[in-house]
């Protein structure tokens, strides 16, 4: 072990080991037995051994704790209580917390003196113990290639502090397997498959860096390749040049071995062809010979590359013991009988990706039990059976992982999610709404059907935390729900974040990548079709009408030159699509992406760095950042909204009309009917991203539609009448709604005017917005 952390080896063991007891004690709820009890025993033992020697008393203390609670159920024929439950739990916590605070805490420089032992157990209990672990003895901890004491503490010190005398040497310590791919306990006998221990994350990065920079290396000898081959169709010119035949026949010369036809030496008018030749033979060769040695270590190092990858990724199974804890937790606070079951923890995923993914999937399970899993009395009335169900199943999917989740209990109350959003002013009591529609609003959060809110659910989070993941992470999420019946809710993410194909780019001079798994097609342009797209921020295609965003712009810089061609790029995020132009099309290329340096502008289409073949840095796009610059358009083409500090003072005409609809379509429309009339027009694709354009920019009028998803335009109008700042700017109604009742609540909000689309005419939208801002 290295002298600069004694710890190291211990973290990576002593991680395992509490993941072992979470998950132990979480089994016992769900089925007894002596072999889960020994496991947990093993476990316990050996972290407590293992904590000793390293000097971690309070780890060895609890694990101690664990062991005294368990000893009474060795048998196996007395079930665990709950109450020595909750207590082994607070335990397998109080470990968890206290073996993640050893990355946080520096290590001791050298082993101290030990503080002293804990009181000895009852004589009985602990003979019963060494009994218990020496009953199955088996080789070292799983995976551990070296102790983990200092090399001047021999192994059976890990029985006792280093304090007392030693005795005599204990069995090995037992092999201790990680979480099964089924998380329920295994049947008997039978134990779970071990796992090579892995390395650290930060050392995996340092290695993946390494392979980078000897790719980059690579880069300059390939040019000197090209020189080689320049050097050597040109020596093959001399060659040819310096060949003489006075009858006008040229001998032929073989390249490779430098011999005439036939094997003979070539005529030449003197020694200097001769030497052409032999360089043009040598210089073949040479080159030939650094082109496979390139080739070749090239390809190893994509080897090594995809092995670290792979080392670098995490079993699911940890999270799906993070997910029984949660499912266990919501069942003690709801009073619900659940059994949790878990498949396909032997799937390995990036560790920022199972991060996200744990978090949002917490939020799931818990909604499962709090809000699907009935009583037991309920679910017996009802013909099920007393204990609910709650099944995650991780499948792989290409460069995918599908996280299913699913329960069995009464499914999506949809009518109290409707009178949630109708008492938050989402739907208008009486319309008309169906499950999608339901099911959206729940995605977009802030809506609870729960009666009070609880430690563990409540608060109307949870399905868009799930929707908020995928979108980070370039996934897709949806969710089926049966009254009666449960709910099913599937997550989509990648694999891994560290590498993916991409397709280059060039734009303004500028390299960038797109992620190809998010370009849905390719298309060129000419340039009157570039201008024409320019003016309009749109093109149409396959019959739709898609946003369109010059890369130049959205970077900061200066809109495509006119009448040249160019290539729109349709990149699809979810339901949402843009059309990027870029000048031209360089092929696709693994991109292995890092985060951007701390100090580096982060704009918002921008999701990092690759490092091309000579170590230059290149653009990653963000598909979502993309998606999001194309609809916010504006008439200035400006990517960023103007500050208001910076708006425009004096007469109307002077200021745009923001137009604020979720329908591009009729966004298109009204834009292309203002700008007919001689007005500048700003675009908003929702409600929110209406009052955020407000609130930095000064318009002369806002035009808005009625029906949007989250702020509709009763509410919007509403809120602007109640800023000090907007207040005084004209509001136009645009709604399909022709309701009296419609209408009166149009004006009560405060709206200037009410224009119902059914009744749409195009003079009599100009009249009145001429009459409230003028002409423009």
């Amino acid at each position: 072990m290295s002298s600069k952390d004694p710890l190291r080896y211990f973290r990576v063991e002593a991680r395992e080991l509490v993941d072992v007891l979470s998950q132990g004690v979480l089994d016992l709820t769900q089925a007894g037995g002596a072999e889960p009890v020994a496991r947990l025993l093993r476990a316990a033992h050996t972290l407590k051994g293992a904590a000793r020697v390293v000097k971690q008393p309070e780890i060895a203390d609890d694990a101690h704790a664990l062991e005294e609670i368990l000893m009474p159920y060795r048998d196996g024929t007395t079930p665990v209580p709950a109450g020595d439950i909750s207590r082994l739990l607070a335990l397998s916590d109080s470990m968890t917390a206290r073996v993640d605070g050893l990355s946080a805490q520096p290590a001791p420089a050298a082993p101290a003196p030990s503080p002293p032992p804990p009181p000895p157990p009852a004589p009985e209990t602990a003979a019963a113990a060494e009994a218990a672990v020496a009953a199955e003895p088996v080789g070292p901890a799983v995976g551990i290639g070296a102790p983990a004491w200092p090399a001047a503490m021999p192994p059976g010190a890990a029985e006792q502090p280093p304090a007392v005398t030693p005795g005599p040497a204990p069995a090995p310590a037992p092999s201790v397997a990680p979480a099964e791919q089924h998380v329920t306990v295994p049947p008997e006998g039978v134990s779970a498959p071990a796992q090579p221990v892995r390395g650290e994350t930060s050392d995996v990065d340092e290695l993946l860096e390494a392979v980078d920079e000897a790719h980059a290396r690579f880069g300059p000898i390939r040019r000197q390749l090209a020189v080689v081959q320049r050097a050597h169709r040109a020596a093959a010119a001399l060659a040819d040049q310096l060949r003489v035949g006075r009858t006008g026949a040229v001998t032929h010369i073989d390249p490779v071995t430098g011999l005439g036809q036939g094997g003979g030496e070539p005529r030449y008018t003197d020694q200097a062809g001769a030497m052409a030749s032999r360089l043009t033979a040598e210089l073949g060769t040479l080159g030939r010979q650094l082109t496979e040695t390139v080739e070749q270590v090239e390809r190893e190092l994509d080897d090594v590359r995809g092995r670290a990858e792979r080392l670098r990724l995490v079993p699911v199974a940890s999270v799906l013991t993070t997910l029984h804890r949660a499912v266990h937790d919501a069942a003690t606070v709801h009073g619900r009988r659940v059994a949790f079951e878990g498949h396909g923890g032997e799937l390995r995923l990036d560790p920022q990706v199972l991060s996200q993914t744990s978090g949002a999937l917490q939020h799931v399970v818990r909604n499962a039990v709090a809000h699907g899993i009935e009583p037991a009395e309920e679910r017996i009335a009802a013909g099920k059976p007393a204990d609910g169900h709650v099944t995650v199943t991780v499948t792989h999917r290409g460069k995918f992982a599908a996280f299913e989740c699913r329960d069995d209990g009464r499914g999506f109350d949809l009518a109290a999610v409707r009178r949630t959003a109708e008492s938050r002013g989402l739907l208008v009591p009486g319309e008309p709404a169906d499950s999608g529609t339901l099911m959206a609003m729940l995605m977009r959060g802030g809506i609870s059907t729960a009666a009070s809110v609880t430690g563990v659910s409540g608060r109307g989070i949870g399905l868009d935390a799930v929707r908020d993941v995928a979108e980070q992470l370039g996934g897709d999420v949806s969710i089926d729900t049966a009254p009666g019946e449960g709910t099913r809710l599937e997550l989509v993410v990648p694999l891994s974040l560290v590498s993916l194909h991409g397709l280059i780019v060039e734009a303004g001079g500028l390299l960038a990548s797109v992620p190809l798994d998010a370009v849905e097609t390719c298309l060129r342009m000419t340039g009157e079709e570039v201008a024409a797209a320019a003016s309009a921020e749109v093109i149409t295609h396959d019959g739709r009408v898609i946003p369109f965003l010059p890369l130049t712009r959205a970077l900061g810089g200066p809109a495509p030159a006119a009448k040249t061609a160019a290539v729109a790029v349709v990149v699809k995020a979810g339901a949402d699509i843009v059309a990027v132009c870029v000048d031209r099309l360089l092929g696709t290329s693994v991109l292995i992406v890092r985060p951007l340096p701390e100090l580096a502008p982060a704009g918002p289409v921008i999701s990092g760095l690759s490092m091309d073949a000579e170590g230059n840095p290149r653009l990653v796009l963000d598909p979502h950042g993309l998606v999001a610059a194309g609809g916010r358009a504006t008439g200035t083409h400006s990517g960023e909204p103007t500050p208001l500090a910076a708006a425009e003072d004096g007469a109307a005409e002077g200021r745009p009309i923001l137009v604020v609809d979720d329908s591009l379509t009729t966004r298109m429309l009204e834009q292309s009917i203002l700008e007919s009339a001689g007005y500048q027009v700003d675009l908003a694709a929702s409600g929110e991203e209406g009052l955020e354009r407000a609130r930095y920019r000064s318009y002369a009028l806002f035009l808005v539609d009625v029906d949007m998803p989250g702020i509709d335009g009763f509410t919007f109008v509403e809120l602007t009448r109640a800023d000090p700042v907007l207040r005084e700017t004209p509001a136009i109604l645009v709604t399909s709604r022709s309701s009296p009742e419609d209408r009166r609540r149009g004006f009560d909000v405060g709206a200037s005017a009410y224009v119902v689309k059914s009744e749409f005419d195009q003079e009599e939208l100009l009249d009145y917005i001429k009459g409230l801002v003028g002409a423009a």
